[in-house]
């Protein structure tokens, strides 16, 4: 299996002043392709900062990051914006989707740049339908439910075929029901060979994941396969 992502020795730290605050301390582990990975850890532990690194938001201090064999050290803003494009998709907690716009043209936007509008609107319906939100693409987003924006916003992730989402406390603003089918989707995806990267404070979240990578004061704690993996299943969305 691929080596997606690799990091060694990966230390991040803020400066404000004289005040430097160090928040990761020296992370090494790898994910490969394919994988449905866990981040877990309390408020504070430095999860959301390692996040925002490897989703290529922010740059570590020290240390090495490799992403699909490219040292991203050597990489320039632009082609850091670029292959972040290419290969990543983000899901917030907030949805942070445009108020007053249609859910196809919230979906829509990463596309801007393509020339082809036929295109982009057949691909947008696509994934919109893939999350089941096919007889939603005319509503605005303040007509839907919480878990629909979150599926939109799930949709709009997928939309550019990215080899790699990142779900940010996925279902945090959400019920359990919709909590139970944003991790379905999820599941789902990985099972079509999505590398899923899953940021969660919450122990029965994170176990939805094949692995779970356990941060706790900028450390990794545990790094761990989930034995008893719980399966998001229709019944528990049902009931």
């Amino acid at each position: 299996m691929k080596e997606l992502i690799k990091v060694k020795n990966l230390k991040k730290e803020f400066t404000n002043g004289e005040v430097v605050t160090q928040v990761l301390h020296g992370l090494s582990f790898s994910i490969n392709e394919g994988e449905f990975v866990s981040i877990m850890g309390p408020s504070g532990s430095g999860k959301s900062t390692l996040m925002h690194i490897l989703g290529l938001l922010d740059r570590p201090t020290h240390g090495v990051f490799m992403l699909d064999d490219k040292n991203v050290k050597t990489l320039d803003d632009d082609e850091l914006a670029n292959l972040r494009n290419a290969k990543i998709g983000f899901v917030f907690q907030a949805f942070n989707l445009l108020p007053k716009t249609t859910v196809l043209d919230n979906v829509i936007l990463p596309l801007t740049y393509s020339k082809d509008k036929k295109e982009m609107e057949a691909r947008a319906k696509d994934v919109l339908e893939s999350v089941g939100l096919g007889h939603r693409i005319d509503y605005y987003t303040n007509q839907i439910s919480g878990g629909e924006k979150q599926r939109v916003a799930i949709a709009r992730a997928l939309v550019n075929q990215p080899a790699i989402v990142f779900a940010d406390e996925p279902t945090g603003n959400l019920d359990s029901k919709s909590g139970v089918q944003i991790m379905k989707i999820l599941q789902n995806l990985n099972n079509q060979g999505k590398t899923i990267i899953l940021v969660t404070h919450e122990t029965y979240t994170a176990e939805h994941a094949k692995r779970v990578i356990l941060i706790k004061d900028g450390l990794i704690e545990k790094d761990y396969e989930v034995k008893n993996r719980k399966i998001a299943t229709d019944t528990e969305i049902l009931k």
